[in-house]
């Protein structure tokens, strides 16, 4: 008997805690009811030109009931980076509207694009912004504002307030029309001086120092080119050995086919020019040592040039896979000395799109630049500079184009007797398109 009353004690308590578990597991599923599902809208976003389309997304909503309880009227931002969508909603798709409709606003680039509509019904898969959009409310132009299109608060906009910030302000000595120097406060500010004055590297100015060397080019020396006469005139006295004489293209050595005294040329008996010869003259002078220079006589009048322009042209098109010479300039040995530095500015056009194209730059023996552009790059540019020392040629460049991303790049030389820089380029498979060099200049800098 006793053992009965034990064993009916023993299931009353294990009744008793059945019960409890049930009670919990009926609480915890009326929790799980009482949740909204939510729907995952997920995209790649992109614009018209195909690339990905990055901004935000600020989504909005009215209040709306479903079968778990009420949903608030609020907003929400959702970043798009590199074209990835993910956003969950809860579905609105059996709401009354206009709470039946989320309004999407795209926001890039500092203003609002356009809106659209999104209505989510109850799904378990993941759904494209096709399957919800339901209408497009407005429209950005380049023009400005449309319709009812809302302004974007600074704030807004993921980096600005920060990147506002990273910009130099005006400072208490800012003006309007002069040169701007940046006080010790990192603001803006007006350089303080007088008209003819120069603005030294700390912002302060004063009066300017020598002018520098002056430089004439393509001079045509006074006097009768007849067969007998042999003294000739420049406009002004070089300065030391700067001078260089050509004859019909060819380099006249000085002391051996003339001699030049202050402003005058004097040919040897044996080198005089002859009728229909051509002399052309390119030297420098100081005006730091009292010659301010003859900018009114010769073929310099009213021009002071800071470089000698070795070549400058239009260049040619190669419409086949092999590599053809686009563009080239002579440089001759008494144009490469120490201290001098050349300057190379060169732009490709490539027309079509069924072909990539290569670009090469040879400055005498060396490969001074070597670029492959692909089918969707219409243009190539850059420049190099060579700058010569009394042991070596040290050439830098920089290249970019249309899609090509900037690629640097340094190569170093021995010293050329004379050299041929030449500008090459070619097609990687034949067909329709061409690759041309639409222009090229060299410029030298002379060594003071």
């Amino acid at each position: 008997m006793r053992h009965t009353r034990t064993l009916l004690h023993f299931l009353r308590q294990r009744a008793a805690t059945f019960g409890c578990a049930l009670l919990a597991a009926a609480t915890f599923c009326c929790v799980l009811l009482a949740q909204n599902q939510l729907v995952t809208i997920q995209d790649t976003l992109f614009m018209a030109d195909g690339i990905r389309f990055s901004g935000t997304l600020f989504i909005r909503w009215n209040t709306f009931d479903t079968t778990s309880g009420t949903i608030v009227q609020q907003n929400k931002t959702v970043v798009v980076s590199n074209g990835n969508l993910q956003v969950q909603l809860t579905a609105n798709a059996g709401a009354p509207a206009p709470a039946n409709s989320y309004s999407v606003a795209y926001q890039s680039d500092g203003r609002e694009q356009f809106s659209e509509a999104w209505t989510v019904p109850q799904v378990s898969r993941t759904l494209k912004v096709a399957e919800v959009r339901t209408g497009t409310f407005s429209a950005s132009t380049s023009g400005g504002s449309v319709g009812n299109q809302t302004p974007i608060a600074e704030s807004a906009i993921v980096g600005l307030i920060a990147d506002l910030a990273q910009r130099p302000t005006k400072g208490p000595g800012f003006g309007a029309g002069s040169v701007a120097v940046i006080n010790q406060n990192g603001q803006i500010e007006t350089a303080a001086g007088n008209v003819g004055d120069c603005v030294y590297v700390d912002g302060t100015a004063g009066t300017c120092g020598s002018p520098a060397s002056q430089f004439f080019d393509a001079e045509t020396p006074g006097g009768v080119v007849d067969g007998t006469n042999l003294t000739f005139t420049l406009a002004n006295p070089p300065t030391g050995n700067s001078l260089l004489l050509f004859r019909n293209g060819m380099y006249m050595k000085a002391g051996f086919d003339y001699n030049l005294t202050s402003s005058i040329v004097q040919f040897v008996s044996n080198a005089a020019p002859q009728p229909q010869d051509t002399l052309v003259a390119n030297y420098r002078i100081d005006p730091n040592a009292g010659n301010i220079g003859n900018l009114n006589s010769g073929s310099n009048s009213g021009r002071t040039l800071l470089a000698q322009v070795l070549c400058s042209s239009a260049g040619r098109v190669n419409s086949l896979d092999v590599w053809a010479s686009l563009g080239a300039c002579d440089i001759p040995a008494p144009l490469v000395k120490s201290g001098d530095r050349f300057e190379i500015r060169f732009n490709f056009a490539h027309t079509g799109a069924a072909s990539a194209f290569d670009a090469q730059i040879m400055w005498g023996n060396t490969q001074v630049l070597l670029r492959h552009g692909n089918k969707l790059d219409t243009a190539l540019v850059g420049r190099a500079e060579a700058s010569v020392s009394a042991l070596e040629t040290q050439i830098t460049t920089e290249s970019w184009g249309t899609l090509l991303p900037l690629l640097p790049g340094i190569v170093s030389t021995g010293i050329q007797n004379g050299l041929k820089l030449d500008i090459l380029g070619k097609l990687t498979s034949l067909g329709i398109d061409t690759i041309g060099l639409t222009n090229f200049t060299v410029l030298r800098y002379p060594a003071i």
